[in-house]
């Protein structure tokens, strides 16, 4: 048993373990969602007359365009993701003003934070404010590190705070509060990395607290959602129908669930069932162990970014590596935790999971980001140019056709040996 626990962690503490965790774990999530999508969503689509896959077909071309997306961040250099930051940001405000104009902005679900771009499709700008917040807020910080002023308390808020506050205020005059506790969660996550002391990190949270507990108060819509968490019935005026009801789709599905595809909630009884509430389905489909499969999955992504973040020397990616772990991390727990009815219903999806192009391609972005990333690391680059020659040791003698020089080849074995004797240690 010990020796099988030393294998273990050695292969654990290898320069190449958080690369394969993100890339493994990020197909293995994106396939089971795909699989989820076209099962939950078949009642909907014929409800509306359409076609049973109309759901699983957009969300295979909004997959297909984010593997694209994905491959390019991930071949990126870090010089250029930063080149990226502002435009980003630019482009993202701007859409959001945008969806604000009468005719052009459109709701759903009571939220208006739609563009309709013709036909059945709307982007969601909101979604991408989060990907212009990582970006953007790890550049300015990484840039104001490099020249020592971090210390400085105005310097760690300004202009961090004021623009984050902008994109949140323009999603909340959408109504969207779900997608504002996650653009918040990412602002904590930047200010913690950074090193806020603590009366300064309490002091925006104090702020953002107040702020959220006026817009609750002031929604009855949004303090029937708090009234609603462990609800196991749908109260007065069907009021919990959709958190009860998710609640019902989990406790039915057992340890291995009723099966793919058999699932009874779906049948018009659970609102959104293929988007916010896929997770319920899954359970009541997969049992409990398809629900623990998909939580082991996220916690493996979170636990990739977490080391990509700590194990590099370079602020810009410590900073965008921690926000990005933090924005899905957080997105995910707010959506498991209001289906298993611990938190309140937001109206967010399950990364890489749910049905949603709007919210899929920018989190494939962020995760190409985080695959550059691992890739940078230098143990990591050692490791995988040492893959790379074996192909050409077959066309020429001491790996001639790989077009490295003997001398620089035995200099990448080293730095991976001596990269695997540390992780050994």
């Amino acid at each position: 048993m010990q020796r099988f626990y030393i294998r273990a962690r050695k292969a654990w503490d290898r320069p190449l373990t958080a690369y394969y965790l993100i890339v493994g774990g990020t197909l293995l999530i994106m396939v089971l969602g795909l699989v989820m999508v076209y099962s939950a969503s078949q009642i909907t689509a014929l409800q509306l007359s359409l076609p049973g896959s109309y759901f699983f077909r957009k969300q295979f071309l909004a997959a297909l365009i984010g593997g694209a997306l994905l491959f390019a961040a991930s071949r990126m250099p870090v010089k250029l993701h930063r080149a990226l930051a502002y435009p980003i940001l630019a482009g993202a405000v701007f859409l959001m003003v945008l969806v604000q104009i009468p005719g052009i902005g459109m709701a759903v679900n009571g939220n208006q934070n739609w563009i309709s771009l013709g036909g059945s499709f709307q982007i969601q700008p909101s979604e991408f404010g989060k990907l212009a917040l990582v970006l953007w807020g790890a550049d300015l910080i990484a840039r104001k590190q490099e020249k020592r002023l971090l210390t400085q308390w105005k310097h760690m808020l300004v202009p961090l705070v004021p623009v984050a506050f902008l994109l949140l205020g323009l999603i909340m005059l959408g109504g969207d509060m779900g997608t504002t506790i996650i653009l918040t969660a990412i602002l904590f996550g930047l200010l913690w990395l950074a090193g806020a002391p603590t009366r300064l990190f309490s002091g925006v949270l104090s702020i953002a607290g107040v702020l959220a507990a006026l817009a609750i108060w002031s929604s009855p819509h949004r303090l029937n959602r708090l009234s609603c968490i462990a609800a196991t019935d749908p109260g007065p005026n069907d009021m919990c129908w959709q958190g009860a009801h998710g609640i019902y789709a989990l406790a039915s599905g057992g340890l291995f669930g009723s099966g793919l595809g058999a699932s009874v909630e779906k049948w018009g009884q659970l609102p959104e069932a293929h988007t916010d509430f896929i997770f319920a389905v899954t359970g009541e489909e997969l049992g409990l162990a398809g629900t623990l499969s998909v939580l082991a999955l996220f916690a493996a992504l979170g636990y990739a970014g977490i080391r990509v973040a700590g194990r590099t020397e370079d602020p810009f990616v410590r900073y965008a590596a921690g926000g990005v772990t933090t924005w899905i991390t957080a997105q995910a727990v707010i959506n498991i935790g209001a289906v298993l009815g611990l938190l309140p219903i937001a109206g967010v999806p399950l990364p890489l999971f749910s049905y949603g192009g709007s919210a899929l391609l920018p989190t494939m972005f962020a995760i190409g980001l985080l695959i550059a990333f691992a890739r940078d690391e230098p143990a990591a680059r050692a490791a995988l140019a040492m893959r790379q020659p074996r192909f050409g040791r077959k066309r020429g003698a001491g790996g001639s056709g790989s077009g490295r020089s003997p001398r620089r080849w035995n200099t990448m074995r080293r730095r991976a040996s001596a990269a695997r004797s540390s992780g050994e240690r």
